[in-house]
């Protein structure tokens, strides 16, 4: 990298454009090569392009100079740009390029971070304008342990997003509207003692505007409304409710543009799709609407109305075969293009139950569902006990206040919550366990943030200004796992970036914890205070916790700085 060309904090991006210079000089004349770029397993470089093993074949014979995939893979590495980030390139056969980076590169890179922000990191992503549909209770019933994960995947979601500099519209589309409140109604008015007749009259009554029916519905929106914001408010998620009843004013226009695509089925009016033996309904033979048309009506909204080029709904994967047919029927109606990776886009992100340590369904001893509100009121009681009895144990003479052990139990244990779930790939059920999430070692957050008040206290300890030291300290990797630290900490845009285009929260996760790991070997093997290299080791205490916390607030956990 020329010394006037900013970096941007992604390695992976800029050894990209590095090899894809290299391979357009090297192989003019075959389109569409794309840098094949990751990170080494061994150890004899930091990455490796692994672009030649396939490119070989379709060049072989065609070239006069280039014997062998070694030869190519040389080529590539000649034709490389000069760069100050790379320090080496080696090829092993049959064609493999590893690619060592400079460590005094590293180190610059890193005190750039320091000085500037560690926004200056944040990765650029193609789109502009994003909508992440999650949490979406329904009115008039508690929030129960199965809205944890909706509500923490998604909210992991948009701030990833937004840290890209990708305007996120946070919507609530909470069941508003349907039978069951008119259900709830008259059961509520005790008219009618039939609910199944009770439902249709109440509905037609609240599309019809009924002002009875409408103030008594209002009022119940109300009080889940309240309810449900207190719960957001603990858990730190900021979200826009615009439910079901939103969209009834669109529904009637979006019927009408789908009119070519709408058949009669039994009375209702139906699009049949091609590969789907069941139709989606949008209309029932009485007259109401679906879920489907509600969502329809919610997608036309959001593509025409609010310009959004990425949709995104988080949903368990019991919903999977809903959003698939309704998916389809608006590719089919030219909503959206027929590329699934093209702009603009729409996402499933599906995820699996949260089961009970016997390995079924997450519930009370009464078989109930769990409230969400018990499960962190819990979560905070085991966490104050624990970081009183660890006070103990460790004769810790520095006594927590109430309101700091109030504080810190309450961003431990929320904080354990939201990441025993976050640390899973999504896609799968996982175990719920206060005792597992609440452990101080191994892949939890109690451990993370435990390492971040270690790094805190070490640099209290030092005594040294290290803001004044960000400006005029120079930071030095000469030892491995200074290195090695370093490195990783290099590597988090790139980790950001693929967490937020494969919608993984558990890939930051991921590195997270190998981030704390990272540190642990420094720390034992590095002697900081008082040592001979002590400014530039502080400076690498400092922005490993600049990136944890920046990894806290991504997946909304509340840093501690004691423990």
């Amino acid at each position: 990298m020329a010394s006037n060309e900013e970096f941007n904090g992604n390695l992976k991006q800029k050894l990209e454009e590095l090899f894809d210079a290299s391979l357009k000089l090297t192989v003019p004349d075959v389109p569409g090569v794309e840098p094949k770029i990751k990170t080494a397993v061994g150890k004899k470089g930091d990455y490796q392009c692994d672009n030649v093993m396939s490119l070989w074949p379709r060049i072989k014979g065609k070239s006069t100079h280039i014997e062998d995939g070694l030869a190519l893979g040389q080529a590539v590495v000649e034709k490389l740009p000069s760069s100050e980030m790379v320090e080496s390139c080696s090829v092993a056969k049959p064609g493999f390029i590893d690619i060592a980076l400079s460590t005094k590169w590293i180190a610059k890179s890193i005190e750039n971070m320091l000085i500037s922000g560690i926004d200056i990191w944040a990765p650029t992503l193609s789109v502009k304008r994003a909508v992440v549909d999650f949490s979406s209770p329904n009115i008039a019933k508690v929030m129960h342990v199965g809205h944890l994960r909706s509500t923490i995947i998604g909210d992991t979601i948009a701030r990833m997003l937004e840290y890209s500099n990708v305007e996120v519209l946070r919507r609530n589309h909470v069941g508003d509207w349907g039978t069951q409140f008119g259900m709830l109604i008259e059961y509520l008015f005790e008219k009618f003692p039939d609910s199944d007749s009770a439902g249709d009259i109440s509905i037609d009554d609240l599309q019809s505007g009924d002002p009875v029916y409408c103030k008594t519905w209002a009022k119940i929106c109300e009080t889940s409304r309240n309810e449900c914001a207190k719960v957001y408010q603990r858990l730190k998620v900021e979200l826009e409710e615009k439910g079901e009843s939103f969209y009834k004013p669109y529904i009637a226009n979006m019927i009408e543009e789908l009119k070519g695509l709408v058949e009669e089925d039994k009375g209702a009016r139906v699009i049949f799709t091609k590969g789907y033996k069941t139709p989606l309904m949008l209309v029932k033979s009485d007259g109401g609407f679906t879920y489907a048309t509600t969502d329809l009506a919610a997608l036309w909204y959001r593509l025409n109305e609010e310009k959004a080029e990425w949709i995104i709904y988080v949903t368990d994967d019991g919903q999977a075969k809903h959003f698939e047919t309704f998916f389809k029927v608006a590719r089919i109606a030219g909503w959206l293009p027929e590329n699934d990776k093209t702009y603009p886009r729409v996402d499933h992100v599906k995820f699996g139950v949260v089961c009970g340590e016997d390995g079924k369904k997450f519930k009370t001893r009464e078989a109930n569902t769990v409230p969400l509100t018990d499960l962190l009121d819990e979560a905070k009681t085991r966490s104050k006990a624990a970081l009183i009895k660890r006070a103990k144990e460790a004769r810790d003479t520095k006594e927590w206040t109430p309101e700091e052990l109030d504080k810190t139990a309450e961003a431990v244990g929320y904080g354990a919550a939201k990441y025993a779930d976050l640390k899973n790939n999504r896609l799968t059920a996982y175990t719920f366990s206060y005792e597992k999430m609440l452990e101080d070692k191994g892949d939890t957050a109690v451990y993370l943030l435990y390492a971040h008040a270690r790094i805190s206290s070490i640099i209290r300890e030092s005594g040294k200004d290290i803001d004044e030291l960000k400006k005029t300290g120079k930071l030095a990797l000469d030892h491995a796992d200074e290195r090695a630290l370093g490195l990783h900490l290099l590597q988090f845009a790139e980790t950001v970036k693929e967490a937020c285009t494969e919608l993984l929260p558990n890939v930051l996760c991921k590195y997270l914890y190998k981030l704390s790991e990272h540190f642990n070997k420094f720390y034992l093997n590095c002697r900081v205070n008082g040592s001979a290299e002590e400014t530039s080791r502080l400076l690498l205490c400092e922005a490993t916790a600049i990136v944890m916390r920046k990894c806290f607030h991504l997946l909304g956990i509340t840093p501690v700085y004691k423990m």
